[in-house]
C-alpha cells in the first residue's frame, strides 16, 4: 500500500494581522457549502450576484480546505522563493514580454512601477497541467499536491461559483459559463505563489508607497486565498481606495475583463491595487497564493447576447464584436505589455491608459 507521509516542507511563518485602524471594504462573506441544498443555491445565485454588482469582491467560505490544509499550502508557496537558488530561477524564468505567458518565474525588477522604479515582487506560475513545463528540483515532489490544490480551486470553488453567477445573471442553462472553462481545454489558467520584499524608503516615496498600479485582472475570475499581510486595497464605486481585510482560510474572489466582456459590462472587473504594507508590517514579506482563471483559449469574448437579463438592460461593449479578441489573443496581449509598454495620460487625474487588441485599457496610479 503506498504510502500516505507527505513531503517535508519548512512550515512558513507569516506576520501577524495588522492592529492599525485601516478603513477597509465592506465585502459580502459567501458560506459557498449552502450549494449543498436547492435552496442554498438559490440564496447564493443572489448573493453572488450582490457581491459582483456592488463590488466585484468578495469573500467565500467553507470552501472545502481546513486550516492545516491551507497553512501546507502556504508552506509550499513559499518554497520556491526561499528554497530555489538565483541560479536555477534564471533557468526557469518565464517569458513573458515574448510569449505572452506567465508561466515560470516572474523575477524581481521585470516591470517597471513609476518614476524609474521596478518592481519588487517575484511569482512562480504553474499550468493547471503541471507536466506543461519543467519546475525547479525542490518542487518536483510536490506537483501531485499542487495539482490537487489546482482541482479542488476549479471544481470546488471556481465552478459553483460560475453556476451561480450563469444563474442569476443570465437565466440560461447553468453549465454555460463552466463549459468555456474546462479544466482540461488548452488555455492558461494557473496556480500563482508570490513573494512582495519590502523596499528601500526611496523606492516608496517616488512611487508614493505603490507597489502595483491599479488595474483589472484581465482573466474572469480570481480566487486569492487570504494571507494576513495587508496591501491589497479596491477601488469602491464612490471612486475611493479601501483596504481588503484578512479572513482566516478565507478566499478573496473578484471579478476581471473576461467576465466583462462575457456579461456585456453587466459585470465588470474591479480596479484593485497593492500599497505598502501598515507600519506594523512593513519590514514582512508578503506571501500570496492565488488561482487565475481564464475561459478556454478558443472562446471568443463577445456579450453573450441571448441572455435575457442582458436583453432587458442592454450591453455595454468594449469593441464591436467582429473586432473582439480570443481569451488567448486578450491573455497574450496584456501579459506582453504589463509594465513593459509605455503608458499615455488618460483624460482621467492618475490614469494612465493603452490600447491592447483594439480594447482600451486603464491603469490607475
Amino acid at each position: 500500500m503506498p504510502s500516505l507521509t507527505l513531503p517535508y516542507v519548512p512550515h512558513y511563518v507569516a506576520a501577524p494581522p495588522s492592529k492599525e485602524p485601516l478603513e477597509y471594504a465592506d465585502l459580502a462573506i459567501i458560506d459557498i457549502s449552502k450549494a449543498d441544498t436547492e435552496e442554498g443555491r438559490a440564496a447564493l445565485a443572489i448573493e453572488v450576484r450582490e457581491a459582483l454588482l456592488n463590488h466585484g469582491f468578495f469573500y467565500v467560505v467553507n470552501h472545502g480546505y481546513s486550516q492545516d490544509q491551507t497553512d501546507r499550502i502556504f508552506d509550499i508557496a513559499d518554497l520556491p522563493f526561499s528554497a530555489v537558488s538565483d541560479s536555477e530561477k534564471q533557468i526557469y524564468a518565464g517569458t513573458m514580454k515574448q510569449s505572452g505567458s506567465y508561466q515560470g518565474y516572474k523575477l524581481r525588477q521585470y516591470w517597471h512601477i513609476g518614476a524609474g522604479i521596478r518592481d519588487q515582487l517575484e511569482h512562480y506560475n504553474i499550468n493547471r497541467d503541471v507536466t506543461k513545463r519543467g519546475h525547479p528540483e525542490t518542487l518536483r515532489p510536490l506537483l501531485p499536491e499542487i495539482k490537487e490544490f489546482s482541482k479542488h480551486n476549479h471544481f470546488n470553488v471556481l465552478h459553483p461559483i460560475l453556476r451561480h453567477i450563469y444563474i442569476s445573471f443570465l437565466e440560461l442553462p447553468e453549465d454555460t459559463l463552466v463549459n468555456i472553462h474546462d479544466y482540461d481545454a488548452a488555455g492558461e489558467t494557473y496556480v500563482r505563489f508570490m513573494k512582495y520584499y519590502p523596499r528601500t524608503e526611496e523606492e516608496e516615496t517616488k512611487t508614493k508607497n505603490v507597489w502595483l498600479k491599479g488595474h483589472t485582472d484581465f482573466g474572469s475570475i480570481t480566487i486569492l486565498w487570504s494571507q494576513p499581510v495587508a496591501g491589497l486595497q479596491i477601488m469602491t464605486p464612490g471612486g475611493k481606495w479601501r483596504w481588503v481585510r484578512h479572513i482566516e482560510n478565507a478566499l478573496v474572489v473578484n471579478a476581471g475583463d473576461a467576465l466583462d466582456f462575457l456579461t456585456g459590462g453587466y459585470y465588470k472587473g474591479t480596479i484593485h491595487r497593492v500599497v505598502k504594507p501598515p507600519g506594523d508590517q512593513e519590514t514582512y514579506p508578503r506571501l500570496g497564493v492565488f488561482y487565475f482563471v481564464m475561459p478556454n483559449d478558443d472562446v471568443k469574448l463577445v456579450p453573450m447576447a441571448e441572455s435575457p437579463v442582458l436583453q432587458r438592460v442592454g450591453i455595454q461593449r468594449r469593441c464591436v464584436d467582429s473586432e473582439a479578441p480570443t481569451m488567448e489573443q486578450w491573455r497574450k496581449a496584456r501579459t506582453s505589455a504589463y509594465g513593459q509598454s509605455e503608458l499615455e495620460n488618460g483624460k482621467e487625474k492618475g490614469v494612465e491608459q493603452e490600447v491592447l487588441n483594439g480594447v482600451l485599457v486603464k491603469h490607475y496610479n
